[in-house]
């Protein structure tokens, strides 16, 4: 149903990707958009050729990306870019960070697209057909309780204002599980749990354009999706917890610990 969609969007992720290798290790100019928050020259180029392609292909759909903001038609169809996820990892050399692309129509989330392209993997879904890694099948992993699961967090930007919940979270998480990880790329750790690398994910302060993509890949992958509260879950929430279906219930209380 959306294969024009699909196929546009690949090219532009692609694209996007190449340029962030072109780019990797390079990185000249530096913006503090925030105490901890930056971007840089690569996510404004990887962002130009995204748009660009998406607005040539799809002249009249909106676009919400995390560097320019939203192009609002007013349309049903909205594309949810962020043409560089994990943008500290790149400024600093670490090679875990993505392009990530999806699109929304009325308000459901029909496409998503992960590509990190130091590692070559592309991860992606549409709706109702299920998740692939490269042009093969994915599928959350099988783990059945939290005690043999590893898991996935990321830290908000102002964590330096609201550290003591997040880490009280985080120790209890540590305590529970066999093991919590923080890669600093939402989109790649909700792939990894799509993949059964990873058993489930959490976090909180997001952006619509940190998980529209991978929820998607989750969702199609077997996976359940929440709001840290255990509530629906939305990429306009602030909240996620993506997992294997048999864990989803021990996350929820967890964190509802502290």
């Amino acid at each position: 149903m959306y294969e024009n969609e699909r196929e546009i969007a690949s090219m532009a992720a692609r694209s996007a990707g190449e340029i962030l290798k072109e780019k990797f290790g390079k990185v000249q100019h530096i913006v503090k958009k925030g105490e901890i928050d930056l971007v840089t020259e690569a996510d404004l180029a990887a962002e130009k050729i995204v748009l660009e392609m998406l607005r040539n292909h799809f002249p009249e759909d909106n676009i919400l990306s995390e560097e320019a903001g939203i192009r609002d038609f007013s349309s049903n169809r909205t594309w949810i870019v962020d043409p560089l996820d994990g943008t500290t990892n790149f400024a600093h050399g670490f090679p875990f960070f993505a392009v990530s692309i999806a699109l929304q129509v009325e308000t459901q989330l029909v496409l998503g697209m992960v590509y990190n392209p130091f590692m070559g993997e592309f991860f992606e879904a549409q709706k109702g057909q299920g998740a692939l890694l490269n042009g093969n099948p994915i599928h959350v992993s099988s783990a059945q309780a939290m005690d043999d699961a590893l898991l996935s967090t990321g830290f908000p930007y102002d964590i330096r204002e609201r550290s003591n919940r997040i880490f009280e979270r985080f120790k209890t998480m540590v305590i529970r599980s066999r093991g919590v990880r923080r890669g600093g790329s939402a989109a790649v750790d909700l792939c990894y749990v799509a993949a059964g690398r990873l058993d489930g994910h959490w976090e909180e302060n997001l952006k619509p354009w940190d998980t529209a993509a991978g929820v998607v890949i989750v969702l199609e992958a077997g996976g359940t999706l929440s709001t840290c509260e255990g509530g629906h879950f939305s990429p306009y929430l602030k909240s996620v917890i993506a997992c294997t279906p048999m864990i989803h219930g021990e996350m929820v209380e967890a964190l509802g610990e502290t």
